[in-house]
């Protein structure tokens, strides 16, 4: 198994930020942060479907060839 490259929490937040950014464009992506933060979200129905129809060892793969 190759190296498993951690990223911090700062790094995170940034990255995802500039995928918001590249996504929705700036104003969106401001929008949707903001919706986030004022609204309750259920993770655990945005995480079915996101995977669904894959199995772990699919969705472990493909974060080990992101890493």
């Amino acid at each position: 198994m190759g190296k498993v490259n951690l990223q911090n929490d700062s790094e995170i937040k940034v990255k995802g930020i500039e995928a918001l950014n590249n996504v929705l464009g700036p104003s969106d992506a401001l929008r949707f942060l903001a919706l986030i933060n004022r609204e309750p979200t259920d993770y655990v129905e945005i995480s079915q479907r996101l995977y669904k129809g894959q199995s772990i060892d699919e969705i472990f793969e493909r974060n080990q060839k992101k890493g």
